[in-house]
């Protein structure tokens, strides 16, 4: 194995008037490739700003963080634009999926903005939508599936462009608990094959299906565990 992400003294803090809220303060963080890591911690715990930092939406105030062994949190905006695109997949609790456009085209959409020709997008957006189960759906726009069916396409979506890091933030946070399980199945199925994954959750149940636990409080890691059956293994 070898790192994907390393954090050293990652901190970022805010100025509210004569306030400084220190959302991060000070997180040092090692994780694999292959790795199948949950993020939890109370709303205030400093989870969302640490994702976002992760996912090169937000730069630290302080401290030092490798993507893949680049260090980004010294880029420019436009190069973390560029590691965003490249090395990053999203999924988000509210799908964020064009309610117009069919399951294929919203697949395709990252590879628009990188330029890939059209004959090339379209093969690979199929395999991705093949891939979460969706094959059959591809000609559907979001407001004909179901919540499920629509995170999947947003986990297609992630994947197009072969990303070394799946970050999901709250990904069932619009989910039934039947519907959530099946979602993180799939997470756990694209896990085996490879993708690291980072999942940020409030929910002990969603984040025991990761192998991993990172506890933040306060804006530090609490905890940093195995999930038991992991811990056998």
């Amino acid at each position: 194995m070898s790192e994907i992400i390393r954090a050293e003294n990652l901190k970022k803090h805010y100025h509210l008037g004569a306030e400084t809220v220190r959302a991060c303060d000070g997180v040092d963080l090692l994780i694999q490739k292959g790795e199948f890591v949950a993020i939890m911690g109370p709303s205030g715990s400093g989870k969302s700003t640490f994702m976002n930092m992760v996912g090169c939406l937000d730069t630290p105030t302080e401290g030092r963080y490798w993507l893949n062994g680049t260090l980004v949190s010294e880029l420019s905006e436009d190069d973390l634009a560029r590691v965003r695109n490249k090395e990053i997949g999203f999924v988000f609790q509210t799908f964020n999926l064009l309610p117009r456009a069919t399951a294929l085209h919203n697949v395709e959409l990252p590879l628009i903005y990188g330029g890939v020709p059209g004959k090339e997008r379209r093969r690979r957006a199929v395999e991705k939508l093949e891939l979460v189960g969706l094959g059959d759906r591809m000609d559907h726009k979001p407001p004909e599936m179901s919540g499920g069916q629509r995170q999947r396409v947003a986990v297609a979506r992630a994947l197009v462009n072969e990303p070394a890091l799946l970050l999901a933030d709250e990904p069932t946070g619009n989910l039934d608990s039947v519907t959530s399980e099946d979602i993180m199945r799939q997470f756990e199925e694209l896990n085996k094959q490879g993708q690291t994954i980072v999942l940020v959750t409030h929910e002990h149940d969603i984040a025991g299906h990761a192998k991993r636990q990172v506890h933040l409080k306060d804006g530090l890691i609490e905890r940093d565990f195995l999930n038991p059956e992991e811990s056998t293994v």
